[in-house]
């Protein structure tokens, strides 16, 4: 099996696909502060330092609105706002991705790595596919590992392509099988940590809920994939030809080398489960360990290092337009924050929660979070907004901050593989070279069974007084 040494671009389909729907959806977000009336919650200062909704001062009206100007330069306004380090940690996340990757492709390394899987686990590939749905899975779930993941999306989507699938198959085994471990949160410390913490309830605690929707999560998320990738021409076609790998020496050294060091980042990471002080930095040892095992690699395989630079950089270029949809698709919660509309519908959602009965109400929280989650991507950021508002509500109607909280969990998780306002979505269908539209497609059955399932947990643990 040949393939073709090309440097890595984002797909121009996929990017002015999302463009477009990110364009569309800045309009709309900016429409709307002159629809509704300006608002906001006091805020209050932990014991942690955390900034979180005074709820003893509640809400009050203020003035709202956004001059055009403000609106307009918002892509480049958001990098002052609050939370900007963030972004700014993920935009260089990106870039060292691109550079890597462009760098492994044009030293062949990349080509080679995959037709050596392809011929080691052709036979058993559908085994291979449950193994990574667990495993990513699992790396959601348990580290709260979603960004983290990204620069391994392309490979599992070559690989996917490799073993007669698709490149949706290959985006939902990795990204969406991430997102969706994150939602389950076994012990997720970016959204049930934060917010059993701010609910004063012991972290992680109530874990057979979560451990059960895993579970379910798992088998629902697995068995549309293989339904999927059984549909598709290539599948019915493939075979693993014995003779299609052809060992060499340098690419085996370049290759141990970057499994070595880029498995002890991972190794990293799955440790800032059990070490806390290494949860803020997960983003960061990933793209240095990545950057590492990148040039290590390459260099080991052959490459030379004036050839590996010159990829490196245009690695960068091929990857920079992508910042573009960051920063846009970041500006629409920098548009409602400033036009001082999202407090105001996040109290019109609270206020409409006083007329409903519990199981309705439950997933009216599940449906707030979800909504707030289009705005907010972040799981940790949302935890403050929101846990101090729903728990009460909550415990008003006599529904534990337990399920409250896995209701959080499941509309700040699952939809971060849906929505085109998640950075990590828009790079890793970039790296597919996969139009939103497409993937748009393919996933939204899954998202509508898994609200079904999800739902349903949710009325289980009401049901069984899941405290």
């Amino acid at each position: 099996m040949e393939r073709e040494n090309k440097g890595l671009n984002i797909g121009v389909r996929s990017f002015v696909t999302a463009i477009v729907i990110i364009f569309i959806l800045m309009l709309a977000t900016y429409f709307l502060t002159f629809l509704i009336p300006g608002g906001e919650f006091a805020r209050t200062v932990d014991e942690n330092g955390n900034t979180v909704i005074d709820t003893a001062a509640g809400y009050r009206t203020v003035e709202g609105g956004l001059p055009l100007w403000k609106w307009l330069l918002s892509p480049i306004l958001v990098l002052g706002a609050e939370g900007s380090g963030t972004l700014i940690a993920v935009i260089v996340f990106l870039l060292v991705i691109g550079g890597v990757f462009n760098a492994l492709n044009v030293c062949g390394l990349m080509n080679y790595m995959l037709d050596k899987l392809v011929h080691r686990f052709g036979a058993v590939r559908w085994r291979l596919m449950a193994v990574l749905i667990f495993f990513f899975m699992a790396m959601g779930s348990l580290v709260g590992s979603f960004e983290e993941v990204v620069p391994l999306v392309p490979i599992v989507t070559s690989l996917a392509l490799g073993l007669g699938w698709d490149a949706a198959t290959g985006v939902a085994m990795s990204l969406l099988a991430a997102g969706c471990g994150f939602a389950a949160g076994v012990a997720n410390p970016f959204t049930i940590g934060v917010a059993q913490t701010l609910a004063g309830l012991p972290m992680f605690s109530g874990v057979w809920l979560r451990l059960l929707s895993f579970v379910c999560i798992y088998l629902l998320l697995l068995s549309f994939i293989r339904l999927h990738a059984k549909r598709l021409p290539g599948n019915e076609s493939f075979r693993v030809q014995a003779s299609a790998h052809k060992a060499d020496p340098r690419m085996d050294r370049g290759l141990l080398l970057f499994a070595v060091i880029l498995g002890a980042g991972i190794a990293l990471v799955l440790s800032s489960g059990f070490i806390p002080a290494l949860r803020d930095y997960t983003m960061i040892i990933v793209a240095v360990m990545f950057l590492v095992a990148g040039v290590v690699s390459t260099l080991a395989a052959g490459m030379g290092g004036k050839r590996l630079g010159k990829a490196f950089v245009k690695g960068l270029a091929a990857i920079a337009p992508s910042i573009l949809m960051i920063l846009m698709a970041a500006s629409i919660k920098y548009t409602m924050v400033e036009g001082k509309i999202l407090d105001t519908l996040l109290h019109g959602a609270v206020s409409a929660a006083d007329v409903m009965s519990k199981p309705v109400l439950i997933l009216f929280i599940y449906a707030i979070c979800l909504v707030m989650n289009f705005f907010i991507p972040s799981g940790s950021a949302k935890a403050f907004l929101l846990i101090p508002l729903i728990v009460p509500l909550a415990r008003i109607f006599g529904i534990s901050a337990q399920l409250c909280i896995v209701a959080f969990a499941f509309g700040d998780g699952f939809s971060n593989v849906f929505y085109p306002t998640n950075p990590a979505l828009l790079i890793s269908l970039g790296l597919a070279d996969m139009g939103y539209g497409s993937w748009a497609k393919f996933s939204w059955k899954f998202q509508a069974l898994n609200l079904l399932l999800t739902g349903g947990l949710l009325l289980l643990g009401l049901a069984v007084g899941y405290a």
